[in-house]
Order: C-alpha cells, then sequence, then structure tokens
C-alpha cells in the first residue's frame, strides 16, 4: 500500500550443501539488484545460515579447533558473506544480517564488524540484528557502536526482541551453560526500549531499524522522533513488520509519515514453512503478548497453508 516499504527477504532453510549455499547466495545478490531497481525496496537481508553449515559455525565461535576441510569451508562461507556485502556496496543498497542462535554469533559479529569497517565509511551498507531477548544484547550493541566510532565507519543495525527463545532455553539445560536469555518478559521490554533511547540519542552516527510487533515500542519511538525534532521520515530511522502481521501498526505508522517496511518472506514453500513457524512461536511464546496478535498470526499462517493444498 501507499507508503510501506518492502524487504524481499528469501526464507531458504533447508539441505546444508554447498550447491545449496552458494544458490542461496546467488539469490539474495539478486534481491541486493532488486533493490536497487526499485526504491521501495531500501534493504535486502538474509541469514548466514542460509549459506554456512550450523554446525561449522558452532566450531567456529567455540574457537574449536578446524579441521583442513572445515577451514576451506569456512572461507567458502566467508566468500558468500563479502559477495553479498561486496555487490551492495557496489549498488549502495543496504544489507542486514539477521541474528542466529547464541553459539554462532560470535563468528556472525566478527564477520560484521570487519565488513562495516572495510564498507561503512560514507554509509551503513553493513548492518548487523541485536536481539534484545538476550541478556548481553543491549551491552553488545553498545559495545560494536563504539568500535565503529573508534574505527571511523557509520554503524548499521536492526533491533528485534527474538525468536529463539525456547530452543536457547533448552540448550542451555542440556549443556548445563547459564542460560543467555532474559529471566523474563519485563527484563526484555526493558533493554528494547533503552535500546531504542540509545539509538535516538547517536542518530548521527547510527543507521537502524526497529523491529517489532509491539505497539507501546512503537508508540516510544515515534514519539522520541518527534519530541527530538526529527523528520518523521529520518534516512536512518525505520519501523519494520512481518507481511502479514501487525498491518494496523504498519499502516498508521506509514500514514503518519513514519519510515516503515514490511519483511516480505518468498521461496518455495516447503521451505518456508520453518520461517513461518519459528515467527508463530516467537509471538505465542512471549508472556503478555495480547490474544489480538496470535490470532493474526494463526489466520497468516493458515492462510499460507491453505495455498499449498
Amino acid at each position: 500500500r501507499r507508503n510501506v516499504l518492502s524487504i524481499m527477504d528469501y526464507a531458504q532453510e533447508g539441505r546444508e550443501t554447498d550447491e545449496v549455499f552458494d544458490a542461496t547466495c546467488r539469490e539474495v545478490i539478486r534481491t541486493v539488484e532488486f533493490a536497487k531497481d526499485h526504491p521501495s525496496v531500501p534493504f535486502s537481508v538474509f541469514k548466514i545460515t542460509g549459506i554456512g553449515r550450523l554446525d561449522l559455525l558452532g566450531k567456529v565461535s567455540a574457537n574449536e579447533p578446524l579441521t583442513n576441510e572445515e577451514q576451506a569451508e569456512l572461507k567458502r562461507v566467508e566468500e558468500r558473506v563479502e559477495a553479498i556485502y561486496k555487490r551492495g556496496y557496489e549498488l549502495g543498497v543496504p544489507v542486514m544480517v539477521d541474528a542466529e542462535h547464541s553459539w554462532i554469533q560470535p563468528v556472525l559479529d566478527d564477520m560484521v564488524m570487519k565488513l562495516m569497517a572495510r564498507y561503512n565509511k560514507e554509509k551503513a551498507i553493513v548492518q548487523n540484528t541485536y536481539q534484545l531477548y538476550r541478556h548481553d544484547g543491549f551491552d553488545r550493541m553498545k559495545k560494536h557502536h563504539e568500535m565503529a566510532l573508534q574505527g571511523g565507519f557509520r554503524f548499521g543495525l536492526k533491533i528485534v526482541r527474538g525468536a529463539y527463545m525456547e530452543m536457547e532455553r533448552e540448550r542451555a539445560v542440556e549443556m548445563n551453560y547459564p542460560c543467555p536469555i532474559q529471566p523474563d518478559k519485563v527484563s526484555t521490554d526493558r533493554d528494547f526500549d533503552a535500546a531504542i533511547r540509545y539509538l535516538l540519542d547517536h542518530v548521527d552516527t547510527i543507521d537502524f531499524m526497529v523491529a517489532t510487533h509491539n505497539e507501546e515500542s512503537s508508540l516510544l519511538l515515534a514519539n522520541l522522533i518527534d519530541e527530538k525534532g526529527l523528520p518523521r521520515n529520518h534516512p536512518a530511522i525505520f519501523f519494520s513488520q512481518l507481511y502479514g502481521m501487525s498491518d494496523n501498526l504498519t499502516h498508521v505508522l506509514a500514514e503518519q509519515g513514519y519510515n516503515v517496511a514490511k519483511y516480505v518472506p518468498y521461496g518455495k514453500v516447503r521451505t518456508m514453512m520453518p520461517y513461518l513457524f519459528r515467527r508463530a512461536e516467537e509471538n505465542s511464546s512471549v508472556e503478555g503478548q495480547t490474544s489480538r496478535e496470535l490470532q493474526f498470526i494463526q489466520q497468516e499462517i493458515k492462510r499460507r497453508k491453505s495455498k499449498v493444498r
């Protein structure tokens, strides 16, 4: 609809082979090129687990020794990430990388910050994602901002609450380590809203997106933009929601002149379903989520499932 932007999100979750990873990388680059030709598509986005094997990324993040074959495999992952951001830089299209499981996030952060230093000298082409349901999420975000300030490059990011809550908790219990997830929703909301305030206070050095279906957090950001006298369509500030969810929120923000975009997942139905189910679980597992929003999510999943029959 009018004033609502789109972000094409290739939702590929399937076999972990080089053939699949290379094909996914090519498709992500295609979305970058599509965004360049379509002003209504301001960003591209990808998941590192779409172009690299989960177990390999976990070993690297845990600083475990790699075999020669694994070292070569890691190099191929790094080359895919580099190819995506190189194309984004050439075309001037910002590319966000989604956050991942806590046990593979370290290698992702390392890759992304190195590429920010290379490609974000003038514009925030490389953009990371921070999950505020992790108790270290806000501090990591601020630490990386300091790195960007010291390195003389622009910091680009998206904040979310998080999408792997149950899996993170179960793994922490099974492997007997402290759970990385906040103890309750109140703590997540506190850090999420604190992050919004921090980002607005540093908007001169940060490009950011607040990805949320939460009306209170969205209202906080909208009010702060107005209170600080910033233009509602400030080029460094975006709201976003998933396609088919929180449409009421999306269109109110757009009608009021704020930058707002819909994440539009696409791909083969078989590989998209894990993505959609995880997003539904993300919302249903958060204490205090309104029944109205849960109903919208359930309706959207049913609608998409009915299309493939």
